[in-house]
């Protein structure tokens, strides 16, 4: 088992990590009858996106030997409704490091091609950008 989802009254959850022990909580947001005082699922599966491409970024670092250090990414989720679910996800990428034209290539590559990417339905649009400083 990969987690345990508890209803903890008030349109709030509680997700439990079974192998950490690791909680996160979530909240209906404030559109849909919630508080918004939490991540909402919807907000997690956006943001599960960025995470798991830096994750993904990360490993490649390693692998390759590429500084992986001053990474961090912003996400902006739009919902649409009849039925209601996420239409568009909104990443960009902020790359604080020295990286060569072919290591970006080979790091962006990575990340557009992570897990939770490949696996979101195709009628959520993905608008990945990456911003060097």
């Amino acid at each position: 088992m990969t987690s345990k989802v508890q209803y903890k009254g008030n349109l709030r959850t509680e997700c439990t990590h079974m192998k950490s022990g690791s909680v996160v909580s979530t909240d209906a947001p404030l559109n849909n009858n919630g508080n918004g005082a939490l991540f909402s699922p919807t907000d997690l599966v956006a943001t599960s996106l960025a995470s798991c491409m830096i994750t993904v970024m990360g490993i490649k670092a390693d692998q390759s030997g590429i500084s992986f250090n001053k990474v961090q990414a912003e996400v902006l989720k739009s919902i649409k409704s009849n039925p209601r679910r996420i239409s568009e996800v909104k990443v960009k990428i902020e790359i604080d490091e020295n990286w060569s034209t072919k290591e970006r290539e080979i790091m962006e590559r990575t990340g557009l091609t992570c897990p939770v990417a490949q696996s979101l339905h195709p009628d959520v649009i993905q608008n990945i950008s990456f911003v060097y400083k």
